[in-house]
């Protein structure tokens, strides 16, 4: 790689959550909804798309914007704008189509374009044969659509999966109606955007999961599918948010038999407590350049609607289920970091307080002695300067994995009205590997303390101790 990779892995002033990979020719291309920086709603942003050479996951080029929501013919209010979770496929035509679902519309919009990330145009909504728009039927079983996610099996079928599946859907009174029953999927006929009947349910809700192995990780939102070495996997966030599961199968509509969970952004199921700042995740699993990587999203700004993109690799075992990922700094990097030069804080894993962590809500910010990833300034598409603020006594942030040799040095970056010092650990429950002192300063400043670690591949912890409250800027070796 011509360089180092890091989670997240796009620019820290870039926000995009809900990414689905998919690897076209010889590049891989996320796409996903784009969050505005310290917004107010959901997926405030335009479509852009990212992608990467197959060989260099460090090295992802911004492709633009894919698509605006005023390409979209139909205009709801202004409040349901937000242009949430999408999918592309290729056709068998060769051209690539867009499916995405907007405000509160009920339905899935789809676009289309020659290349992968070129500007798309719109085509139409999906439909049901005699040209009722799906989700918009009489029927009091047409379900409300929502984070569409497209596949295309070997054969050339093309499939959709869409839906919610809420546990109180009288929670969801705006909508139409809300699917109690998993995902719903269908194939979609030759002109993209009519659907074969009948539909069918893949996957199990809160409502009907007793007895099949999905109890506590039910089917929420975010379908999407893969398939590898001859088996389907339905993948999905689950009731917990938190998590990104799966369910395989021997068919692209099923049976699905739940096997697990694939990431938890706060390593939940790896590590006895929660290691970081809880809210939703979207995403998928792509095999690239001979890999499996999970994509994921995190959560930063005390909020949930500035969400960015991280991914891991992933363990495939013999029998084809997936170990769980574990949440890293080092992501797509193919092996730990280097300790040598300086990093920045926000590249941190792990991030939890003195009280541990708290699940990040759609109705307001976390307060009180939380630190969180911020930037300053306003939502912007270039000079990124994100940082950990309030990282106040007792507030940890954890790095996974640094490769050490010989090093006997660390320091850190801070700023703010602040004085104490950060103890620096080899591991959640380590040893104490470094003490370094640290006094008030408005602008940034660096303080330096020996560092006593063995040499090979370790995780480093800063815990600040003292009072008032920090800007963690960055690490240094």
């Amino acid at each position: 790689m011509k360089n180092q990779a890091f989670n997240p892995y796009l620019p820290s002033y870039e926000y995009v959550p809900d990414g689905e990979p998919h690897v076209f020719g010889d590049r891989v291309y996320v796409y996903g909804s784009h969050d505005k920086f310290n917004s107010n709603e959901f997926c405030a942003n335009d479509y852009v798309c990212w992608s990467a050479p197959v060989t260099d996951l460090s090295d992802w080029r911004y492709e633009g914007v894919i698509w605006k929501r005023e390409d979209d013919p139909e205009k709801p209010p202004i409040f349901l704008q937000s242009m949430y979770a999408p999918d592309v496929v290729q056709g068998n035509d060769g051209r690539y189509y867009l499916y995405f679902f907007k405000g509160n519309q009920r339905n899935i919009g789809v676009a289309v374009c020659d290349t992968p990330a070129g500007r798309y145009k719109y085509l139409g909504r999906v439909k049901y044969p005699d040209g009722t728009i799906l989700g918009r039927g009489k029927d009091e079983k047409d379900i409300h659509q929502f984070d569409p996610g497209v596949f295309r099996d070997d054969d050339g079928k093309i499939y959709l999966y869409t839906g919610m599946a809420p546990k109180h859907p009288n929670l969801f009174t705006a909508f139409k109606s809300v699917n109690t029953n998993g995902a719903m999927a269908a194939e979609l006929q030759e002109d993209m955007l009519t659907v074969k009947l009948p539909l069918k349910r893949v996957g199990k809700s809160q409502h009907n999961s007793k007895g099949t192995g999905y109890e506590g990780h039910e089917f929420f939102e975010a379908a999407s599918m893969r398939k590898f070495n001859g088996n389907y996997y339905f993948i999905y966030s689950s009731v917990n948010g938190h998590e990104l599961c799966y369910a395989m199968g021997k068919s692209p509509t099923g049976e699905f038999e739940f096997k697990g969970t694939l990431v938890s952004i706060a390593d939940i199921g790896i590590a006895q407590t929660p290691l970081n700042y809880i809210g939703n995740t979207h995403g998928s699993v792509e095999f690239i350049n001979g890999k499996y990587f999970v994509f994921y999203h995190r959560q930063t700004n005390r909020h949930c609607y500035s969400r960015q993109a991280c991914a891991e690799e992933i363990e495939m075992l013999e029998d084809g289920t997936f170990k769980q990922a574990e949440i890293t700094s080092c992501g797509l990097n193919g092996g730990p970091l280097k300790a040598e030069g300086e990093y920045e804080a926000r590249i941190a894993c792990n991030l939890f307080s003195k009280k541990g962590v708290y699940f990040y809500n759609a109705i307001k910010p976390l307060k009180g002695c939380h630190p969180y990833f911020t930037q300053s300034g306003k939502d912007r598409e270039e000079n990124g300067d994100q940082y950990i603020a309030n990282f106040c006594d007792g507030a940890t942030a954890g790095f996974k994995y640094f490769n050490f040799n010989s090093n006997k040095k660390i320091a850190v970056t801070v700023s703010g009205k602040a004085r104490g010092e950060m103890v620096v650990k080899d591991g959640l429950f380590g040893h104490t590997v470094g003490v370094i002192a640290i006094n008030s300063t408005k602008t940034p400043q660096k303080f330096t303390a020996e560092l006593n670690i063995e040499n090979g591949v370790k995780p480093l912890y800063f815990t600040f101790k003292g009072k008032g409250a920090l800007n963690f800027i960055s690490i240094e070796f």
